[in-house]
C-alpha cells in the first residue's frame, strides 16, 4: 500500500502567522492553490489559511491591509504523517469540506496532498493496472 509521502507535494508553499494577509492571498493566487499552511520558523505546523479564510474577510467587510495571516487562519487543522496510509488520507479529505491536508514527519510540515492528487495517484494506478492486463 502507498503511503502518504509516495504522493504529496513536498513543495511546499507556507507561511508564517505574522505574514500579512494580502501576501497570503497573492501566494494562493500565484501558486494556483486553495490553502497554504501557517508554520513557525521550525516548519511545524500552526494553522492553515484558505481561500475562503480571506474570501470571509471580504465578505465581512473587515478586510485591511495591517491584517495578518493570525487573524483569519483555522488553527484546528487535520494533518496526516508521511508514513499513513493513502486510503487513510483519502477517507479524510472524502469525509470533510477542506481539499488539502498537511503531510508531517516528526512534527514537521514536510508536504501536502490535495483532492487533486489522491486523483492523480488513482489515475495512475489505474494506467498501471491496465498495461499489465495487456501483457
Amino acid at each position: 500500500m502507498a503511503k502518504a509521502r509516495d504522493i504529496m507535494t513536498d513543495v511546499v508553499v507556507s507561511v508564517r502567522a505574522e505574514t500579512p494577509l494580502c501576501e497570503a492571498a497573492n501566494l494562493l493566487s500565484l501558486n494556483d492553490i486553495t490553502g497554504i499552511p501557517v508554520v513557525n520558523e521550525r516548519m511545524e505546523l500552526e494553522g492553515i489559511i484558505t481561500e475562503k479564510d480571506v474570501l470571509d474577510l471580504f465578505e465581512a467587510m473587515q478586510y485591511r491591509e495591517d491584517r495578518t495571516v493570525r487573524s483569519s487562519m483555522s488553527r484546528e487543522v487535520v494533518s496526516c504523517d508521511v508514513d499513513d496510509d493513502v486510503d487513510d488520507v483519502c477517507r479524510v479529505l472524502r469525509d470533510h469540506v477542506f481539499r488539502r491536508v498537511p503531510v508531517l514527519e516528526d512534527g514537521k510540515v514536510v508536504g501536502v496532498i490535495s483532492r487533486r492528487d489522491l486523483i492523480l495517484y488513482m489515475l495512475k494506478i489505474r494506467r498501471k493496472n491496465e498495461e499489465a492486463a495487456r501483457y
